[in-house]
């Protein structure tokens, strides 16, 4: 729903007729059928192959995972039938397989998808679309080389809200961006992925060894084989996790390549359980001026213990209005100056002799009407999704309209590349301690 008054409301007006969700009206024969498999049966595993199964003539085929107790589960609750392996490779061979999900532990997604890729595959990846930097140009270069469909999964990028946001944004609506604040907060044990451990987790039930692959040798520890996400070695903390969200929807609204420069900081401040990852971490990013956007500053914020429960913002700030991207829509603040620059109050007028300060007054209001002088008064906008709206359903409609009718999608690994990789250089900074100048043309460190 989008509110607005006054002088918005042709706006308000002119996008609420686009505010209903996205349905899959068009029949579905035998021959659109589109068979997927998924490789890694964890928490998004589980909840990407859910979404997917909602979009008509999908069907799930198979399922990897190098714990067999996922393996199991994927049984019981997508039917016996369907095929379990330990080794994803075993699903690029087979022939009744059009797409993968990959939602394994982040050091695995770039080796996968261009093993997908090649085998023939339409690839769905997690975000971050790699886990370092050096390995998105190689993902970009085997996507353009296969001509495989290929959608990254910030799921925000496919969203309504952002959608509606960004024609008031490229409308005017507040002013010329000069900065943007953005943070994503947590609460919760769970939310600082202390997740529920399995009762028979060990090297009998888990296979470590092609877990570890590729990286130097190590014990069986099921903490970073279920926490994955709290070490380096497997996952890309706060910042390839929660920051790749906030700058997936920044680049979508401003339509930005991406920052030229990168500094991070943090601290393990509460969450002290073995993590070698921060808890807390803050970012400040410069964006060049481009055809596309003026120049500005993004300050990001990530905070595991935020004493307000899980929240998120991300706020863009013009010279005319605020803009504050919510949970399910935005919300849209105006103040814009006067013509006239003010006298009076917190000023020095007051500090002159009073004969100039009678001079200084009268010239002024010579210059500016009183209609000059005055704070324009301009309503805000609010809008809000639809309840029934899912923009996880909306990115997976896209990605398997792309996979049926090569449909251009909305989050390939070009755009998902040019929002992780500002973030995986959060991570290079926090650890190298020094700023990270960046590419985002060329997507490359200089």
């Amino acid at each position: 729903m989008l509110l607005a008054a006054g002088s918005l409301s042709s706006i308000a007006n002119e996008h609420a007729m686009e505010k209903r969700v996205i349905s899959y009206q068009k029949k579905i024969s035998s021959a659109d059928k589109i068979r997927i498999a998924t490789i890694g049966m964890g928490i998004m595993g589980h909840a990407d192959t859910d979404t997917a199964l909602k979009v008509p003539g999908v069907e799930l085929v198979a399922v990897s995972d190098l714990y067999t107790g996922r393996l199991d589960r994927a049984k019981e609750k997508y039917g016996s039938n369907i095929f379990t392996t330990r080794d994803y490779r075993e699903l690029l061979t087979r022939k009744d397989i059009d797409a993968v999900i990959i939602a394994t532990s982040d050091n695995w997604h770039s080796r996968i998808t261009i093993d997908a890729l090649n085998a023939g595959k339409a690839v769905y990846c997690e975000k971050p679309v790699v886990q370092k930097l050096s390995e998105g140009l190689p993902v970009i270069e085997a996507w353009k080389k296969t001509k495989k469909p290929m959608q990254v999964g910030s799921q925000r990028v496919s969203s309504i809200v952002y959608r509606e946001a960004k024609k008031l944004y490229k409308e005017g609506a507040i002013g010329q961006l000069n900065c943007i604040e953005a943070f994503y907060d947590r609460q919760s044990a769970l939310g600082a992925w202390e997740y529920t451990m399995p009762t028979d987790g060990s090297p009998q039930t888990v296979d470590w060894d092609s877990y570890i692959r590729g990286i130097e040798k190590m014990p069986w520890d099921p903490k970073k084989f279920f926490w994955w996400r709290n070490y380096r070695d497997f996952g890309t903390g706060v910042s390839g996790d929660l920051f790749v969200h906030l700058l997936s929807g920044i680049h979508l609204i401003t339509d930005s390549l991406g920052p030229v420069k990168i500094f991070a900081n943090g601290q393990i401040n509460y969450w002290k359980d073995g993590r070698d990852v921060p808890d807390i971490m803050t970012a400040i990013m410069e964006y060049p001026e481009s055809k596309e956007h003026p120049a500005f500053q993004v300050m990001l914020r990530v905070n595991f213990v935020s004493g307000q429960g899980e929240k998120g913002v991300t706020r863009f700030i013009g010279s005319e209005g605020v803009m504050d991207m919510l949970d399910n829509g935005f919300a849209l603040t105006k103040s814009v100056m006067a013509k006239a620059p003010g006298i009076g109050g917190w000023d020095a007028l007051h500090t002159y002799p009073q004969a100039m300060q009678d001079e200084l007054l009268k010239k002024y209001n010579e210059k500016w009407s009183q209609e000059a002088q005055k704070i324009p008064e301009v309503p805000g906008v609010t809008y809000v999704a639809p309840d029934d709206y899912d923009e996880h359903y909306e990115h997976f409609v896209n990605f398997f309209d792309g996979v049926r009718e090569n449909k251009p999608l909305v989050e390939g690994p070009e755009f998902a590349f040019r929002a992780a990789a500002p973030t995986l250089a959060c991570n290079d900074s926090y650890f190298q301690k020094k700023i990270l100048n960046w590419d985002p043309v060329n997507m490359k460190l200089v």
